[in-house]
């Protein structure tokens, strides 16, 4: 018998029966479990009974759509990792996707194992971030109008407490533990992730995208994550262009 917690949990949410079942076939030879979901409406009542290690979410689906799901599932805090996929190759909904904490996106038509290889990306990026088990013993770090606390892993913009998943916590700690200094895609990935890790995804532009909408007055021109062309990222705590920008 096969342990249930040991096997990956996913919940299929797309109004499309044929995807569903075929995803639900080749998952299953995959050793993954699947559940499926018609619609999202129910999607909160479901995730009530059962909590999937991870949600496939289609855009476009009659009654509430995959967005509106979304938005409703971060609104009220819960972290569960979601893949969205669209029919739509739109960058618009890609974008509007990943704004609202999706954390990967497929377009239709795609491959079953391009999808299993975002599923297990998403996890491992997920497992591996570090446990907030223990608080660290260090001094906050104030950048700008901003205050990081490291025992209780918040973060302030003046007095106001501002919500920072686990992921974000422990992008912008990296950052600060390396000011001014360029850090590329890879070497990011390897602070977050540990030198074994060998995702080559790009999936730490989306952290950096969310983090710089968190910080930055305009993120399209940010002060403090600066983009160094062609190699990287840096963090300028006082957010002067020390940095070349572009």
């Amino acid at each position: 018998v096969k342990l249930h917690s040991m096997a990956t949990q996913i919940l299929v949410v797309d109004d499309d029966v044929e995807l569903r079942d075929l995803l639900r076939d080749y998952l299953a030879r995959q050793g993954i479990e699947v559940s499926v979901l018609h619609d999202a409406g129910s999607l909160e009542r479901r995730l009530e009974r059962e909590r999937p290690d991870l949600i496939v979410l289609d855009l476009m689906m009659p009654g509430v759509d995959g967005l509106t799901a979304l938005r409703k599932l971060r609104a009220s805090g819960d972290d569960i990792p979601v893949i969205m996929l669209t029919a739509r190759a739109d960058d618009v909904d890609r974008i509007v996707g990943l704004e609202l904490g999706a954390d990967d996106y497929l377009g239709k038509p795609f491959n079953p194992r391009e999808l299993l290889a975002r599923v297990q990306a998403v996890l491992r990026r997920r497992r591996t971030l570090p446990s907030a088990a223990a608080p660290e013993q260090r001094e906050p770090f104030s950048f700008g109008r901003f205050t990081l606390d490291f025992q209780s892993r918040t973060l302030h913009l003046e007095d106001k407490p501002l919500t920072l998943s686990g992921s974000e916590f422990a992008l912008l700690k990296i950052f600060v533990n390396h000011p001014m200094r360029t850090l590329t895609r890879e070497r990011l990935l390897e602070l977050l992730h540990g030198p074994e890790y060998d995702g080559t995804d790009r999936g730490i532009d989306v952290q950096v995208w969310r983090l710089r909408r968190i910080l930055e007055t305009d993120p399209s021109t940010p002060r403090f994550i600066q983009t160094v062309r062609g190699r990287g990222y840096v963090f300028v705590p006082d957010g002067e262009q020390h940095a070349p920008a572009h």
